[in-house]
């Protein structure tokens, strides 16, 4: 269970909160929703996201439902600590795009006594465990996994079906380019499509057996 503290000034430790789940599971409104509490609190807040994310806009984090709040594009993770000197709470979005030196950085800041809460992808559109989320969730102190709901069962849903025939590891989209499925429903994708890229010959020429010589 997830337990909101404020921060230790007497141990100077803090703390890594991971934010995981599909698309359209409401990962960057709950980041919104507990930055926003931070910053009602006078917390010194900063926020960051990859600047390759510029779905909606180039400095603001934004939900798909059109929740958003001002954040920093970095390039590189190496990037924040220097611009989180002094938080009390530092939030990142879309961490799945960063490079494996998130890890480090979230550890880093948490070790000066930071809040750190970090929301990304845990899975690629493949079902398979996205960049640095699997380091990030093993270190990080409490975890959340929020769903989505399948667009075809109506269940609750944790994978990320790319709708489009791009094999790139990153491609932004919306609604046109992903939806979010459940278990079941996204086996029964994934079979439809590798049957479709099956190639069978229409008429095959079946030849007698031979007598051995």
């Amino acid at each position: 269970m997830f337990l909101e503290n404020t921060v230790n000034q007497k141990e100077q430790f803090g703390w890594i909160e991971v934010i995981c789940g599909s698309m359209f599971s409401g990962k960057t409104e709950e980041l919104i929703r507990r930055l926003k509490r931070a910053q009602f609190a006078k917390q010194r807040v900063e926020i960051f996201k990859p600047a390759v994310d510029v779905r909606y806009d180039e400095e603001m984090v934004v939900s798909h439902d059109a929740n958003q709040i001002r954040s920093t594009p970095v390039p590189a993770a190496a990037n924040i600590p220097i611009l989180a000197d002094g938080c009390d709470v530092v939030g990142i979005d879309e961490a799945q795009f960063f490079d494996d030196e998130i890890v480090r950085v979230c550890n880093d800041l948490a070790n000066k006594g930071i809040r750190v809460i970090v929301a990304g992808l845990d899975m690629d559109f493949k079902g398979n465990p996205f960049g640095p989320m699997p380091n990030l969730m093993a270190t990080a102190e409490y975890v959340t996994k929020v769903h989505a709901v399948c667009t075809k069962t109506g269940n609750l849903a944790q994978f990320s079906h790319r709708k489009t025939s791009s094999e790139a590891l990153v491609l932004l989209g919306e609604t046109e380019e992903y939806e979010p499925l459940s278990r079941a429903a996204y086996y029964k994708a994934t079979v439809r499509e590798k049957i479709k890229t099956l190639k069978v010959n229409a008429v095959e020429e079946i030849k007698p057996n031979q007598p051995d010589a």
